[in-house]
């Protein structure tokens, strides 16, 4: 049984992107194929909430070998793209400097559903821990109102 979801995202308009892709990455360091946000749909720094979206495609580098028949998304872009999105609240909350947000461990994480090419993962973050040294971010994914993942993510500046 999936735990409560963090925030309730389906009272948000899903096509009103407040932050875009572009403004996400001119915060966060990573480029090309490992842009992995495309939006940020809801940002509450007080109460430390946020909500964003990534549109998984036909023609990523991963759906030609990962399931071939089924070309499922690995686990593991589902993780860097919450990752992505607690660095980007984070980096709105402290001011690292030069230096970004490293992944420095994962709590709790379950794999509930999969992401298809065509499928909108929304992804829902909630700030547990704001700290010069770490952060820790709950975070959440959902498909089509399915929760696909859930799992704390802690992060410290690199």
């Amino acid at each position: 049984m999936p735990p409560p979801i963090l925030f309730d995202y389906t009272q948000l308009d899903l096509s009103r992107v407040i932050i875009s892709k572009e403004e996400v990455y001119r915060r966060l360091p990573h480029r090309y194929e490992f842009m992995q946000l495309d939006g940020i749909l809801y940002l509450d720094l007080n109460q430390g909430y946020t909500v964003a979206f990534r549109d998984v495609r036909d023609d990523e580098f991963w759906v030609r070998g990962h399931i071939p028949a089924r070309a499922i998304m690995p686990g593991v872009l589902s993780v860097e793209t919450a990752a992505h999105l607690a660095s980007y609240v984070a980096m709105q909350i402290i001011d690292f400097g030069d230096r970004f947000l490293g992944l420095g461990g994962l709590d709790n994480f379950k794999f509930r559903e999969g992401a298809f090419p065509g499928d909108r993962i929304i992804i829902i973050a909630k700030m547990l821990e704001a700290k010069p040294r770490r952060v820790i971010c709950a975070c959440q994914g959902f498909v089509k109102d399915k929760m696909i993942f859930e799992g704390d993510i802690t992060g410290m500046p690199v």
